[in-house]
Order: structure tokens, then C-alpha cells, then sequence
């Protein structure tokens, strides 16, 4: 048996979707459809599947837009970041750090196409990974007895590929929780991704490890030609037309 078990989830979607306008402009990027689904949807969906209920959307950029996922379903909350326009992920993060006991969380702008990627057992924090022989430009793990020693954010060959998922026990939420202050509220530390208070920022202070997982279960949608290669229907973005019909 796993030694811990997810009780709620925490989705990131308050950032303004730069690199996909002009799909953004009107849309936030979490709400936009891939083959008929909205991305955040997906995330939810996939929770819901392996009981997970509680969830908390911490939502910024266009938040009215967010509102009828209280409504669609029932248990989910939304939390505004005030900060997001000046302030990196950090900000949401710190929003939402009243609930991060036994937390699962994503991002609400990738697609989940394996539900199982998000089930809720697990033995240590850390972060879903996929192993990668070949050369990527994503965050990149590397693991010695079953602990993350390293990462390298400018990628690099043969290590774990970190995806944004990850799992929290109540003891690391804790500390994440205390960290998260001391960075956003004491040293004014705004610009860097919440990932970095554990994996950069305070290192020393967890023992995380990594959650495999087969490539394709998720699929992180950084650009334009991301979301056209999981949904042909915005192919005309990459080809510089306009959509007619």
C-alpha cells in the first residue's frame, strides 16, 4: 500500500496565455477547446475520475470567464491571484497555499489524456515524470536511489522530464506552504515559477522523487504548434490564415 493518498487538488490558470494569442486575447488559455474540450476540463475530468473532488482553481487573467466551473462541478472552488499580471506562478501558488495538504498539483492549461497520470496514492512528493534518452529543452531531472539530486531547467539528455504534476504529503505541503512565504512575502521574490521554492530556492529541505509515467499521458500545450499538433482544427494559426465558417 502507498504511504500517502491526494485529498484535493490545486490547478494553476491565472496566467494571460502569451504564446497563444491570438487565441488568448478573448479566451483564457485553460478554457480553450482541444478537440472540443477545454483544456482545464480535461484536468478536472481526470480528477474527478480517481475521486479526487476537492479541488481549488486559482484563476486571474479573465477570471468571469471560470465562473460555471463552480457550477459544473460540484466540490471545485475558485481562488483569485490578484498578482498575476505583475508576478510570476509564485503568485498562485501563494494564493492558494491554505491548501496544499495532501495536495495534487497541475496546470490547468495541459491535457490529460491518461486519467491514470493523476491517481491519488503515492509514497513521496514529487513531480510525474517521463524518461528521456534523447535531447529536450524541458526541465530535466536527475534521480539517484529514488531521490531527485538535480535539475537542470535548460533540459538535456537521458534524465526524468519533469511534467506539471505533482503530489504533496501534509509534512512537505508544510514547508512548501512556509517557504512559499518566506519567498513571495519576505524577500519579494515574484518573478520565479513555484517550482523553484522547492527544486532551486530550498532544496535541501525535501527529499522528492519522481512518479513515472508513459509519454503521451500528458500533453503540456506551450504554443501555437503544440496545440495544433493535438488538435488539427487550429492548423490555419500556423499557416497564417483566418478560419472562415
Amino acid at each position: 500500500m502507498s504511504a500517502h493518498t491526494v485529498k484535493r487538488a490545486v490547478i494553476m490558470a491565472a496566467g494571460e496565455g502569451t504564446r497563444l494569442r491570438p487565441l488568448t486575447l478573448k479566451t483564457p488559455k485553460p478554457l480553450i477547446p482541444v478537440n472540443g474540450t477545454p483544456m482545464i476540463d480535461s484536468c478536472i475530468r481526470a480528477l474527478r475520475a480517481n475521486g479526487i473532488t476537492e479541488i481549488y482553481v486559482v484563476v486571474g487573467y479573465k477570471k468571469e470567464l471560470f465562473a460555471r466551473l463552480a457550477a459544473d462541478y460540484p466540490g471545485l472552488t475558485l481562488i483569485e491571484n490578484p498578482w498575476y499580471a505583475a508576478a510570476n506562478n509564485i503568485s498562485s501558488l501563494y494564493a492558494a497555499r491554505d491548501h496544499l495538504e495532501d495536495a495534487i498539483i497541475l496546470d490547468g492549461d495541459q491535457i490529460i489524456r491518461d486519467p491514470a497520470a493523476l491517481a491519488p496514492d503515492f509514497d513521496r512528493s514529487g513531480y510525474n515524470c517521463v524518461w528521456t534518452e534523447g535531447h529536450t529543452d524541458e526541465w530535466l531531472l536527475t534521480v539517484k536511489n529514488g531521490v531527485v539530486t538535480a535539475c537542470s531547467r535548460t533540459g538535456g539528455s537521458c534524465g526524468w522530464q519533469l511534467y506539471s504534476v505533482s503530489r504533496w504529503t501534509a509534512g512537505d505541503s508544510r514547508k512548501l506552504k512556509k517557504h512559499l512565504e518566506l519567498e513571495f512575502e519576505v524577500k519579494k521574490n515574484r518573478q520565479i515559477y513555484w517550482d523553484d521554492v522547492a527544486l532551486f530556492c530550498h532544496p535541501q529541505k525535501y527529499s522528492l522523487g519522481v512518479r513515472p509515467m508513459e509519454p503521451g499521458a500528458v500533453l503540456e500545450i506551450d504554443s501555437i504548434g503544440d496545440l495544433a499538433a493535438a488538435d488539427p482544427g487550429y492548423r490555419y494559426l500556423l499557416e497564417g490564415g483566418i478560419r472562415h465558417g
